[in-house]
């Protein structure tokens, strides 16, 4: 008989895996791996706040992150300074309050689980957490799927189509936030872009179009969630990071069979 604890996990992790594999084809599209690794940085005082104000840290979380991206642009339409400059201000100044605010709270804080992830420990209400924000998510990218593809493909265009940039940029910028919101206790807030990252990244040499491409790269996540959730019982090692290596793995064995496919071709 299959322990409860365990269904949970997968459930949260298939949860997961769908809505980053497919949020994560953007990441790569638009090059948005820094941003990425920034916002999971900023979660980390959105976990903070949710602690010192006694509410759910994945609300926290929400929080902090939804300010993380409306405040970045603005000060990108403000051309103040270059975009990498700014996401390595703000990020880390983020994660510096956040740690800092984390060591003077009385009460102790598991800051490894927030860190790398504890996918077994998960329990109903994360699970209820994780397949709200998973629909919403997904509901936004069904609805506005062709207009963030073109505006991917060509701003310009886009703008001509008549599709506001900024709005759609701030928009893409809030899904990641709630994806990182429901996925830092999966994988870890230092281990979540590359759940973003490396499924699209393996499904980008398989598919021939972004829906495709989409499709896969959920699918792929899937893979991973699963098998790493085995063989973090089965080994004994930390859930997030098994879940970050079996997804490695598969991209690396994907690029090894697509290079070899171009080369006999």
């Amino acid at each position: 008989m299959i322990e409860p604890f365990i269904i949970r996990a997968i459930i949260a992790g298939v949860g997961i895996a769908i809505i980053a594999g497919a949020i994560g084809c953007f990441v790569v599209w638009r090059k948005m791996a820094y941003f990425g690794d920034s916002l999971a940085h900023s979660a980390l005082l959105g976990v903070a706040l949710g602690l010192v104000m006694g509410i759910s840290t994945n609300l926290g979380t929400i929080i902090i992150c939804s300010i993380f991206a409306t405040v970045l642009i603005w000060l990108q339409q403000k051309k103040i300074l270059a975009t990498d400059t700014l996401l390595g201000i703000l990020a880390h100044s983020a994660l510096s309050v956040g740690m800092v605010t984390l060591s003077l709270l009385e009460q102790s804080v598991d800051l490894h689980s927030y860190l790398f992830g504890d996918i077994l420990a998960v329990n109903s209400a994360e699970i209820y957490f994780i397949l709200f924000g998973g629909f919403f998510v997904l509901i936004f990218l069904y609805f506005n799927w062709s207009s963030f593809v073109l505006m991917t493909i060509d701003e310009k265009l886009a703008k001509a189509e008549g599709i506001n940039i900024v709005f759609y940029q701030l928009l893409i910028m809030l899904l990641m936030t709630i994806v990182v919101a429901v996925s830092f206790k999966i994988v870890g807030l230092l281990l979540i872009t590359s759940l973003l990252i490396i499924p699209a990244a393996a499904a980008r040499q398989l598919a021939k179009s972004p829906e495709k491409m989409a499709i896969i790269s959920s699918l792929l996540a899937v893979l991973s969630v699963a098998i790493g959730i085995y063989g973090s019982l089965y080994l004994d090692t930390p859930s997030g990071p098994s879940i970050v290596v079996t997804s490695t793995i598969i991209f690396i064995v994907i690029s090894i069979f697509s290079f070899l496919a171009k080369k006999n071709n």
